[in-house]
Order: C-alpha cells, then structure tokens, then sequence
C-alpha cells in the first residue's frame, strides 16, 4: 500500500462521498476531516487525503491493496454504484503477473483508481 497520496479535487462533496463508498469494500475509513479536507486510511500507516481546491486537479493513477479477489469485486461494484465509470471489470492481468488480479474506475474527478489483490 501507498504511504499517502494527496490531490485536489474540484467537487469536494462529490468526491468525498463517492470514495468513502468506493473504498468501503476494503476497510477505508476517514482518519480526519477539517478545512483542508479529509483524510482517510485502512491501518492508519497510509493515508489517501483529498484537499479542497479551485483549481481543476490532474488525474492521478491511485492503486489500493486488497486482501482477496472478493474484496477487489465488492470495490468494482461500489464504485460503479457510486456513480464511477468502468475502466476494467475485476479479472487477472497477465501483463503484469499470472496473480495480479485488480479492477480499474474512473472517478468523478477523471482520476483512475484501481484496487487490486497480489493473492492467487
């Protein structure tokens, strides 16, 4: 897992309820919450912050640790409910290794997000 990753968002509010949802599936909580914005974190070693901003943000490339195939099917589903679009059904991507098995969305910001499980 990433040790923190921080981007602005345009629609705050947006973003915030969508990836409270999205990332539900694999034990994401929020951490903190104040003027900034909000932080959020499965182990409280690794923090994903979304910050409040005016500006349009560049689309990030976020990937997030699953413990099992269930936990990467259940974040595709969330997500899609949540109003993400798909970017690549949960499934084993061989270009990367014979157990990598991860799901890809885009979320409301345009920012790639992926959870994927290292586990066969």
């Amino acid at each position: 897992m990433f040790d923190h990753v921080v981007f602005g968002t345009s629609d705050y509010e947006a973003s915030k309820t969508f990836f409270l949802k999205a990332l539900k599936p694999i034990g994401i909580e929020v951490v903190s919450e104040g003027p900034l914005g909000i932080e959020l974190s499965s182990d409280g070693k690794s923090s994903l912050c979304i910050r409040r901003v005016e500006e349009t943000p560049a689309h990030l490339h976020l990937a997030f640790v699953a413990q099992n195939r269930e936990q990467v099917d259940e974040f595709y589903r969330a997500s899609l409910e949540a109003g993400a679009k798909d970017n690549g059904a949960p499934g084993i991507r061989p270009e990367y290794s014979g157990t990598y098995y991860a799901a890809f969305v885009i979320g409301p910001d345009g920012h790639n997000i992926e959870v994927v499980c290292h586990e066969a």
